[in-house]
């Protein structure tokens, strides 16, 4: 198999360069140098000659914030930010990842060590365990990684790290079958078994699959992807890097899920969904003494989000761009006011509040709201492209350039070029 697939590698970045404008938009000048250092390195670190190269793209949660855990609903798309890896198999069974920035990952599939707990390591470690447990093979390769999926900023960096691996392993081991829904959940159980993290499924979904996209995750284990016949190409989508992560802040991100879980179990239920909004209303009087007033508004967040997230679905299949714009505005204002994730309680600094207050005198009719898990890291920002210009020149007197962020809405998910 392997020397079959080596027919397949490539000694030139010529000969993929026909796929930049996909996976990086209309401007994609810097890809060609990014793209020969990596593969130099490639080359200098392993002694070889030839590559395989995958992509891996970031995410941008649109609209459906911290819904996915709970049965919800939620719009998102891969974007043109992505980790980037040059690999080749090897015969040994090992696994050796040099990655920028990182600690070198080295790993014996036979043998595989104790993960290290919120490491690469245990990523890696997490999706061989979930690939074997489905059948799958796994085996070794060497591989170097770049990647501009910026980590603590809420692009979801760790599920484009771990959905890169699992198309890695997909492609030299298992003949590229494994669907793009198996990648994203078993690359979510790496980041909840071995990482420790209690992330949903939308941020690996949304990689896998790529482009702009509703998803459903009511059915347990499964995922109802719905294409949006809309790339938002009349808009820009603006990242503006608070200049907080929110790599310290678990605990306040897994309070989300948890203080959900609480309230569907006071109604008997496992999960919000599992429960009808009308029915949460009636029952929700003869409960609450049992629970925080944040986990109700949190629930109540979770209910009204999926109506957002539906009414927002229609609208851009619909083209209609001013109630699409309407309902991320409030979908920015119940996670302020009501899921409460844009600070963190008792600490003065609140860069998420203060970007949203920044910039939104600048959004010209265009949406903001914060940004993935909260609390820290990004806010996005939805911006006709005639007021792109104006918007960036007014913000960036408060964030410098490398921190407001132009992307573009892709194509495809992870993928093998």
């Amino acid at each position: 198999m392997k020397n079959k697939l080596l027919n397949k590698t490539i000694v030139s970045i010529s000969q993929i360069k026909s796929h930049f404008e996909k996976l990086y938009g209309g401007d994609y000048s810097f890809q060609e140098k990014r793209y020969e250092n990596a593969f130099s390195n490639f080359k200098k670190t392993f002694g070889v000659k030839e590559s395989f190269v995958a992509s891996s793209s970031g995410r941008v949660e649109v609209i459906g914030n911290h819904t996915d855990h709970n049965g919800g609903r939620g719009i998102s798309c891969s974007l043109s930010l992505d980790t980037l890896a040059f690999f080749l198999p090897t015969d040994d069974n090992k696994i050796h990842i040099k990655s920028e920035g990182y600690d070198d990952i080295i790993i014996n599939v036979n043998k595989p060590a104790k993960p290290i707990k919120g490491s690469s390591q245990a990523l890696t470690l997490g999706v061989l365990k979930g690939l074997t447990d489905r059948g799958y093979k796994v085996g070794g390769f060497n591989a170097y990684l770049t990647s501009n999926v910026c980590g603590g900023a809420g692009i979801s960096s760790s599920a484009s790290f771990e959905v890169l691996i699992a198309e890695i392993e997909n492609f030299l081991y298992n003949n590229s079958k494994i669907s793009a829904e198996e990648k994203a959940i078993i690359s979510q159980f790496a980041e909840n078994v071995y990482f420790g993290k209690p992330c949903g499924l939308l941020d690996q979904t949304a990689i896998a699959f790529g482009g702009l996209n509703k998803l459903d995750f009511a059915k347990k284990g499964k995922i109802k992807v719905s294409k949006i016949n809309d790339d938002l190409s009349d808009y820009t989508l603006i990242l503006i890097n608070t200049g907080g992560s929110h790599a310290d802040l678990t605990d306040e991100y897994a309070s989300i899920p948890k203080e959900m879980f609480s309230v569907a179990k006071a109604l008997k239920a496992e999960r919000l969904i599992d429960i009808t909004k009308k029915d949460f209303f009636n029952r929700i009087g003869g409960v609450k003494t049992k629970l925080s007033d944040r986990a109700v508004c949190r629930a109540i967040h979770f209910y009204e989000e999926n109506e957002r997230v539906d009414l927002a679905s229609k609208s851009l299949n619909d083209k209609d761009y001013e109630t699409f714009i309407d309902c991320v505005n409030k979908s920015g204002i119940s996670s302020l006011c009501k899921l409460q994730n844009c600070f963190v309680g008792g600490r003065v600094d609140q860069p998420i509040i203060k970007a949203l207050s920044l910039s939104a005198p600048f959004l010209c009719g265009g949406a903001n709201r914060v940004h993935g898990g909260g609390f820290a890291g990004t806010i996005l920002n939805i911006v006709k492209n005639e007021n792109v210009n104006s918007f960036i020149k007014n913000v960036s007197k408060y964030y410098k350039e490398k921190d407001i962020i132009k992307l573009h809405v892709r194509s495809v998910g992870t993928i093998v070029l």
